[in-house]
């Protein structure tokens, strides 16, 4: 059993921009690898927004502090990402209205919107390489532990795993989606950066709230 509040969540939030920013090198590689090579700017540059307005966003709603986020992220955040964490978080804030807490099964209704929102507005699948990769594989994972009555720390440790190892699988699929597509390879054999950014922040989501706020 858990309860994330939103003072929590802000706290959050700090830890998985730190995480982010420290990972500048590293990501930017892998997106170097078969894109841009900005994704780690563009999403670096969202969280840090994120940071400076947390203060701003104390006494609004839960649900009010999702939408806000959702338009930060769309607003500071170049290329995709932004357009694709804003839609998962402004859908999943409907979830929160007059809720002051996020429990275990909310925050799978949220994994599970965050995935829904961001394959709807990317027009994406699992297995096209892409943040849903991710996504997609540790809300499910998470949902049948839940399911199947599995303690706090277990289920996010599912969570954490699917986030992982859905990450890691992106390796071997063949790019449906972004400049990774028009590559001859099809970028088979290199991680996709997205999804490795997404599966950071799970990891880090599921790491806080265990650290946090099981009982």
């Amino acid at each position: 059993m858990f309860e994330l509040r939103k003072e929590d969540y802000m706290k959050y939030l700090y830890e998985v921009a730190v995480r982010i920013h420290e990972k500048e090198e590293y990501i930017t590689e892998l997106d170097a690898e078969t894109g841009d090579g900005d994704h780690w700017l563009n999403l670096d540059t969202g969280f840090q927004k994120l940071t400076e307005k947390l203060e701003e966003w104390t006494a609004c709603s839960y649900a009010e502090f999702y939408r806000n986020i959702g338009m930060t992220m769309m607003s500071a955040m170049g290329g995709s990402s932004g357009v694709l964490y804003g839609s998962a978080y402004l859908k999943t804030s409907k979830l929160l209205e007059g809720k002051d807490v996020i429990t275990p099964e909310l925050l799978g209704d949220i994994l599970e919107g965050w995935a829904s929102a961001i394959a709807h507005r990317g027009n994406t699948k699992p297995g096209f390489k892409t943040m849903l990769d991710a996504i997609y594989p540790a809300s499910k994972r998470y949902g049948q532990a839940i399911e199947a009555g599995k303690d706090c720390k277990t289920c996010l440790g599912e969570l954490k795993r699917g986030a992982q190892e859905g990450a890691e699988n992106t390796k071997n699929m063949e790019a449906v989606r972004g400049r990774a597509s028009y590559r001859e390879d099809k970028s088979v054999g290199h991680l996709d950066p997205g999804a490795v950014t997404m599966a950071i922040q799970l990891e880090c989501l599921a790491e806080f709230i265990i650290e946090n706020c099981c009982k």
